[in-house]
């Protein structure tokens, strides 16, 4: 009998990161808004940042982290700020940036953080965000009206690991792996990937 579906999961490639970033930065440009500031929310946003940073002109980029999800769609109770900012954005246009909105929760976290800094301008923006976020960005490059994990290029090795790692029995081969991943979260993954991924995790 079939295994049933865990969680439905979009592998993201990096062309498609740099498409979105793309489409993403030309709404910020096509807006009264001018950043003069990139905030990366570590560890998803710091990609995305740099890519924004590239196409708006941007030299000043910072970062803050928030912690709420963990390897493998893992969650934590609460979106909490555990790395503060260390830059000074007194009075600057900010643009604080992530991967993916999901619940909501880590921009709720993040935007009160950042107000405490004193910017003349805080706006939000995301590569992906879900239909139902309780917190949506000012920015935003694609709406996922369903459901799904996104699994970004900077995330395979720890997402896929911890996924594996789930599975029982442990100890299969790689290619009952591969079936386990198409069956259960409807991936399917290159036999490079899949090799780097048993390599590293």
């Amino acid at each position: 009998m079939p295994e049933a579906t865990i969680m439905q999961v979009d592998l993201v490639s990096l062309d498609e990161v740099v498409r979105t970033c793309d489409h993403l930065a030309q709404q910020i440009r096509e807006s009264d808004f001018e950043p003069e500031v990139v905030v990366a929310i570590a560890r998803g946003g710091f990609t995305p940042a740099r890519f924004l940073c590239d196409f708006l002109h941007i030299g000043a980029l910072a970062a803050i982290r928030v912690e709420h999800y963990t390897a493998g769609a893992q969650r934590e109770e609460q979106a909490r700020v555990t790395i503060p900012l260390a830059a000074d954005i007194r009075d600057a246009q900010v643009l604080l940036v992530d991967d993916v909105n999901d619940s909501g929760d880590t921009l709720e976290a993040a935007i009160p953080h950042l107000e405490t800094f004193s910017p003349a301008a805080l706006r939000t923006a995301v590569l992906h965000e879900k239909a139902d976020t309780t917190q949506p960005a000012d920015f935003c490059a694609t709406e996922i009206k369903q459901w799904r994990w996104l699994l970004y290029p900077w995330a395979v090795v720890e997402d896929i690991g911890e996924f594996i790692r789930k599975m029982k029995p442990t100890g299969q081969s790689e290619e009952q792996i591969q079936q386990r991943l198409q069956q259960q979260y409807g991936l399917q993954l290159s036999p490079q990937q899949l090799e780097r991924v048993m390599r590293f995790m």
